[in-house]
């Protein structure tokens, strides 16, 4: 069972940044896509954004789309989502997630991922 911890959560300003990271053991997010998921308060979860196993494809919901950046560092084994002007309505509880996907470099804007997080609060507020 794998075990993804997602950190960097916070307090932000509305306009503001923040960088989230997702680590999990035994390296399993270098070969699994990896998507970043939120839930608000009384909203079902969403996904984010989403980064395949080589890094090279990605994709990103319209709400986040130009704002928010997914990457990977093979260094460090972590997945990253660069937020970048934050608005009240990003507000949320920020899960990783990671799936294999054997014999494919994809990614899915989907919820169909095997490995969760416990999530980490992002709260965009003046």
């Amino acid at each position: 069972q794998a075990h993804i911890v997602e950190s960097g959560g916070g307090l932000v300003e509305p306009g503001g940044s923040l960088t989230l990271s997702c680590a999990a053991s035994g390296r399993i997010l270098d070969s699994y896509a990896v998507g970043w998921f939120r839930q608000a308060p009384g909203k079902e979860r969403e996904v984010v954004a989403c980064i395949s196993s080589s890094g090279l494809k990605g994709d990103y919901q319209p709400p986040v789309k130009g704002r928010f950046t997914i990457s990977r560092d093979y260094a460090e084994s972590t997945v990253s989502l660069q937020m970048n002007n934050l608005s009240t309505e990003d507000t949320a509880v920020y899960y990783c997630a990671a799936q294999p996907t054997p014999g494919r470099d994809i990614c899915i804007l989907s919820q169909d991922y095997q490995y969760w997080g416990q999530g980490t609060q992002v709260t965009v507020s003046s």
